[in-house]
């Protein structure tokens, strides 16, 4: 499975950003599909996932900002990001779970300055 993310960039404070993630290779049964991120001298945390079924799951710190999406006919998934914060900036990571495992991109940096 590869994962190819896209569409991060710098942005003010306030802006909207898109990202995209376009799932290839063996996708069977796919469970979720989500973003995380990364910012400096920080752990990796979950932005938000959505299931098959489309049931999406928010950090609570992006609720009301950010609206997760998906295609699985196109298997991608994008997240719409508004009235970004600078505590939003770092490494956006597509994420898929399955019952095979779970796999990474490589990330995407978006930064939103103050």
């Amino acid at each position: 499975v590869q994962l190819q993310a896209s569409g991060g960039g710098l942005v003010q404070t306030g802006g909207s950003l898109r990202v995209s993630c376009v799932a290839s290779g063996s996708i069977f049964n796919v469970i979720t599909m989500g973003w995380y991120r990364q910012a400096p001298g920080k752990q990796r945390e979950l932005v938000a996932a959505i299931t098959s079924v489309g049931r999406p799951n928010y950090a609570e710190s992006v609720k009301g900002r950010f609206t997760i999406s998906r295609d699985n006919a196109k298997n991608t998934v994008y997240l719409q990001m508004n009235s970004l914060k600078p505590e939003d900036t770092g490494v956006y990571y597509c994420n898929l779970y399955s019952p095979l495992g779970k796999y990474w991109g490589k990330g995407t940096q978006v930064t939103v300055s103050s």
